[in-house]
């Protein structure tokens, strides 16, 4: 039996996407001595602004494909479901710290 295997590039023939999908995760990294040590507050302020941009990202993505700068449908959509996910991710978040906060509040010294 002779199977034949297409040899196609696959990895070469999917073309970057307009859309800036690389953006940072969302964690710290390790601190080092010389490193300004970053508050809770300050890490889910980040956070949030974050959020922002990957909620935002939709509409810049079809306004563009819209005015014909370069988008087109599969950025907006790979873009909608980025910010559902990621606003799908800081609900739990939220969800997770207020719970832990509640926790706290519960327990008698």
């Amino acid at each position: 039996m002779n199977h034949h295997v297409p040899k196609l590039n696959l990895i070469g023939s999917i073309s970057d996407s307009k859309l800036n999908v690389n953006l940072t995760p969302m964690r710290m990294d390790k601190l080092n001595s010389d490193d300004k040590i970053v508050t809770f507050s300050q890490t889910m302020l980040d956070m949030a602004k974050n959020l922002n941009e990957v909620a935002n990202a939709p509409d810049t993505a079809m306004q563009d494909m819209l005015t014909g700068n370069g988008a087109d449908i599969h950025d907006v959509i790979t873009a909608i479901n980025k910010a559902e996910m990621s606003v799908t991710i800081a609900t739990q978040i939220t969800t997770k710290v207020v719970q832990a906060y509640e926790k706290i509040m519960n327990i008698q010294v």
